[in-house]
């Protein structure tokens, strides 16, 4: 996928897109500025390496990378890109005089850049600008004493640019997932809120447009090129709390039809409790979209401690004698209230840390001080596997430019460096993508060398008017892959290079064959390398990917249960090891997800493939809720019955879930639903009745947690029968 996003943000964004008046703006400051730097640098230093370096240079800040996000956080970006690009400009050179080490440098930049990625989203968008400055340096064979010319054309395009792109029509901060997470969280603060009305039918009519608004925050979270997670807490949180919302969504939203049955919240706990949920849902909301207000967890938490002491309270008064039923139904609504209200903690507690604020007692590992090496580490641990699409399409990516290097070279073309970006360009996550796209590039190409050349002929040795004709071509190479098509993205650059090229030495039309001759080369590599490498592209991985994470998850849920049900405060040890194989698991099932819907000729359900992939991230979340009760709960041990009454049901959900995992990685056929064990629910009863009759609050406290288990392991066996369905829809597919 790192080749596919590099080439995403070098040449296009989705076909058929409309006018975009920032992409418009981005044009034309691009049609003004490089032509500038261009002038002043062939007509004033006039020196031959750094008139290369600046007009590729400028035209890669301004035209090939898009830092999007806070004015800080781009200045930040760009700044770190033009030190990128000083070393990979002196390692190039120093590289470029000898093939080996050409080739051998090309494939560990390659890998590194396109790999590095996975650490956040401005190093994905900067990745192809990275690239070009080695390609560049690297393909034009010079001793180390052009290393100085070089980057000071380097520096005079990051200099000149950066300041455009800062200071002229500067992009505003647009947070759109941030904005949809906000919407998500009213819509959910509106139902909540109607559970306090004595109306039942407004919790009916407002659960559809929550449904929706949560629906479209996972659309516009998995159409987003790259998941927005990295190495600080804050992308983390952003991230996690598009699975929160899916998760408070599926306690707040039961099935159809049940909402009317369901008893009222007629204890002023309960009350209090969801009238704290709401107010934290709101603010959150509010902060999400630019608001200074902090959610009020405390407010929650002193709630939640308040709906324990009551539910304690409340058992106490039914007594023991009370028939299973009854004892349910009676504590239904302070159970679901309490268990509400730990989901919608963690949306507050996500919502600070998304905007750059530390919750009170939240995870350590997603506090905002979390050393970043360590994070960066543990990314790069999780994806450095065959089974991420980070790994494998880095391979890819860093395989194709070291042929491409080596081709170019050994075969004495007269402008190498273009093989290397024709190869770029293209490649793709399949064969079938990449095939695709070379069509593409090839009509693009044809048509840009047809306008060219006629730019050529038609003006002849008319330099000035070649000047003239600069910036209408780069506004037409910046503006047309956003709002035309990638052929056409191809197409504007082309006249691009036709006219630099005879500014910076006049050989009229032939400089077209040589780019025709030389990308021809590339494409061809490019394709190559695609049929070589995984040429079914990310489909496969979407199965194993599954797979894994189901396995993971249920291993996570299976450890937060035991851990909750012994009680005796070794709950981190216990479980941190599976959670974060899960957590590593669901970021590369996620990467799989986008690389197959982003995939050209994928024949795919994906509904269904969307359902088992959010049925995976329930399966987590629920163990994550397990564990946060297991956190806040009382550390004293249980007898050894009520320790163990929950291994059967555990044991059977954990082996489900795994069986499914194994199922969609075979394209077999799904293990049909398992019988719940009725015995450990009676089991876990059981224990809350001898609390009560012992008259011991510290033991009900921890029975209690035990049915809040014993509710999320039956929510986790009715989905069951859905994702069975799902699975046989994706095996079906020939993904």
């Amino acid at each position: 996928m790192a080749a596919e996003r590099a080439h995403r943000i070098h040449l296009s964004l989705p076909e058929g897109a409309v006018l975009d008046r920032a992409a418009l703006r981005s044009a034309v400051r691009a049609a003004i500025v490089m032509p500038v730097v261009f002038a002043f640098a062939d007509n004033v230093i006039a020196q031959p390496q750094t008139t290369i370096f600046s007009a590729f240079g400028s035209f890669a800040v301004l035209v090939l990378t898009d830092f999007s996000g806070p004015r800080r956080s781009r200045l930040v970006a760009y700044i770190s890109l033009a030190g990128t690009g000083v070393v990979l400009i002196s390692l190039g050179t120093l590289c470029s005089q000898s093939t080996v080490a050409a080739t051998v440098v090309m494939a560990l930049v390659g890998f590194t850049v396109l790999f590095a990625g996975v650490i956040n989203g401005y190093v994905a968008a900067g990745g192809f600008a990275a690239l070009l400055t080695f390609i560049l340096s690297v393909n034009i064979p010079a001793p180390v004493s052009a290393v100085p010319a070089r980057l000071e054309g380097w520096a005079l395009a990051c200099g000149v640019a950066i300041s455009a792109v800062m200071l002229l029509w500067p992009v505003r901060h647009r947070a759109e997932l941030r904005s949809a997470a906000a919407r998500a969280s009213a819509a959910l603060a509106d139902v909540l809120e109607a559970e306090l009305s004595p109306d039942p039918s407004l919790v009916r009519e407002r659960a559809p447009a929550a449904g929706e608004a949560v629906a479209a925050l996972r659309r516009r979270f998995v159409a987003t090129p790259h998941r927005p997670t990295g190495a600080t807490g804050s992308t983390e949180a952003l991230a996690f709390l598009v699975d929160e919302f899916d998760w408070l969504q599926s306690l707040a939203l039961p099935p159809t039809g049940e909402t009317d049955e369901r008893p009222g919240l007629r204890r002023e706990e309960n009350q209090e409790a969801m009238a704290a949920a709401v107010a934290v849902l709101r603010t959150s909301a509010a902060r999400l979209n630019g608001g200074g207000d902090r959610p009020d967890l405390t407010r929650l938490e002193r709630a939640r401690e308040a709906l324990v002491e009551a539910l304690v309270w409340e058992v106490r008064e039914l007594g023991a004698a009370n028939e299973d039923s009854a004892l349910l139904a009676a504590l239904e609504p302070s159970v679901r209230t309490r268990e509400l209200s730990f989901a919608v903690w963690e949306v507050g507690a996500n919502a600070l840390v998304a905007t750059g604020s530390a919750p009170p007692d939240v995870d350590q590992a997603r506090r905002i001080g979390t050393s970043r090496p360590r994070a960066v580490g543990r990314l790069a641990a999780e994806h450095a596997r065959l089974r991420s699409v980070w790994f494998r399409n880095s391979i890819r990516g860093a395989a194709a430019l070291a042929i491409a290097v080596f081709v170019a070279q050994e075969s004495g073309v007269q402008r190498s460096f273009w093989v290397v970006l024709g190869t770029l360009s293209v490649l793709r996550s399949n064969a079938l993508g990449t095939a695709s796209t070379i069509a593409s590039a090839i009509a693009g190409t044809a048509i840009g060398i047809t306008v060219g050349v006629g730019l050529v002929l038609a003006i002849g040795t008319h330099t000035a008017a070649l000047w003239a004709a600069l910036p209408f071509a780069v506004l037409l190479a910046a503006y047309a892959p956003r709002a035309i098509s990638f052929a056409a993205g191809q197409a504007g650059f082309t006249v691009v290079l036709v006219i630099l090229f005879n500014l910076i030495q006049p050989t009229g039309w032939t400089v077209g064959l040589v780019r025709v001759e030389d990308v021809a080369i590339g494409f061809g590599i490019s394709l190559v390398v695609g049929l070589l490498f995984w040429p079914r592209g990310a489909g496969s991985l979407l199965r194993t990917g599954l797979a894994e994470a189901f396995a993971r998850s249920a291993d996570y849920l299976a450890a937060a249960v035991r851990a909750l049900a012994q009680g005796r405060g070794s709950v981190a040890g216990a479980v941190q090891p599976a959670r974060g194989a899960a957590r590593g698991a669901a970021a590369r099932l996620d990467d799989a997800f986008r690389q197959v819907l982003a995939e050209r000729g994928t024949d795919l359900d994906a509904r269904s493939a969307g359902a088992l992939v959010a049925g995976a991230t329930r399966v987590r979340l629920t163990a994550y809720s397990l564990l946060t009760i297991a956190r806040a709960g009382d550390r004293a041990p249980r007898g050894e019955e009520c320790a163990g009454a929950l291994d059967r049901e555990t044991d059977a959900v954990h082996a489900w879930y795994a069986a499914l995992g194994d199922a969609l990685a075979r394209s077999a056929p799904a293990p049909p639903p398992h019988h719940r064990d009725e015995e450990g629910g009676r089991r876990v009863l059981g224990c809350l009745r001898e609390a009560v009759a012992a008259g011991d609050d510290a033991r009900i406290r921890a029975a209690l947690a035990l049915v809040l288990a014993s509710r999320h392991l039956g929510n986790l066996q009715r989905l069951e029968s859905d994702l069975a369905r799902r699975a046989a829809e994706l095996a079906k597919e020939p993904v």
